[in-house]
């Protein structure tokens, strides 16, 4: 079933649709840093485009997006995620990596290219989601940690496999044309916004690295070691990138018991 939209998932823990946030209370067309509650963390796009992280930056700034309660325009800059699709995409099988998507047109660095959107779940039914699953299955199931400067984790799973978007359709890349930022727009429920990483050719198929790095960075050793010792149950690889890891990320959190 195609939803542009998260929903809430069958274990009902989260409403992605409820609105949470106050908004701000701007009253120009469009708002501006500092002046605006929605960007008390910095401006959050120029043009239509992400603003970059700073070099010397290792993690992404969080991204407010204006919302349903806000007294600002239609037009204001801070909505672009909620905006939805604004490129033609198409969705084509590949040669050997089933199911793909790619773009129809050219997309500039930095652009809002779609959303991976499907149910939102609570970790106790997408670990029974993931248990069931047989080797045979494909896996749609993301886990989105955000690590909090409290020390904090927040948990965000989302399952596109029965309700879902395009972005189900995303393939896996070790160097891959997209990145994942998570955009919170009417409640702390994110949306998991996939923008480009470089200029993308009309043609050219779209992916994102399922590990989640953002901008790849590199491996930890300790990471390294972990994927090792789970080598006998992830899936290989066909990205065909000059730094293949030969396997698809694999999280064996959602096997493992409480």
């Amino acid at each position: 079933q195609y939803s542009p939209d998260n929903v809430a998932g069958a274990d009902g823990d989260h409403d992605p649709t409820e609105i949470t946030f106050p908004g701000c209370s701007c009253l120009t067309s469009s708002c501006v840093v500092h002046a605006c509650s929605c960007l008390c963390h910095g401006e959050n796009y120029n043009s239509l485009c992400l603003w970059p992280t700073d070099k010397e930056e290792e993690y992404a700034r969080p991204v407010f997006e204006c919302n349903a309660m806000c007294q600002c325009g239609e037009s204001c800059q801070n909505r672009v995620v909620q905006r939805g699709l604004q490129f033609r995409l198409e969705v084509f099988k590949t040669e050997k990596k089933g199911w793909g998507l790619r773009t129809l047109e050219f997309i500039a660095k930095g652009r809002f290219v779609c959303e991976y959107a499907g149910e939102v779940l609570g970790f106790t039914e997408a670990r029974r989601r993931m248990q069931a699953q047989t080797s045979k299955d494909s896996n749609y199931i993301i886990a989105v940690r955000e690590h909090l400067h409290s020390g904090q984790v927040m948990e965000t799973f989302v399952d596109p496999t029965y309700i879902g978007n395009v972005g189900r359709f995303l393939n896996h890349s070790c160097e891959p044309n997209l990145f994942m930022v998570p955009v919170r727009v009417d409640s702390m429920v994110p949306k998991l916004a996939l923008f480009a990483a470089a200029d993308i050719s009309a043609g050219e198929e779209l992916s994102y690295d399922y590990s989640g790095r953002f901008h790849n960075l590199s491996i930890t050793n300790r990471e390294q070691k972990s994927l090792e010792d789970d080598n006998s149950l992830r899936k290989p690889c066909y990205c065909g990138s000059r730094t293949c890891a030969s396997f698809l990320p694999w999280d064996s959190s959602l096997f493992s018991t409480p």
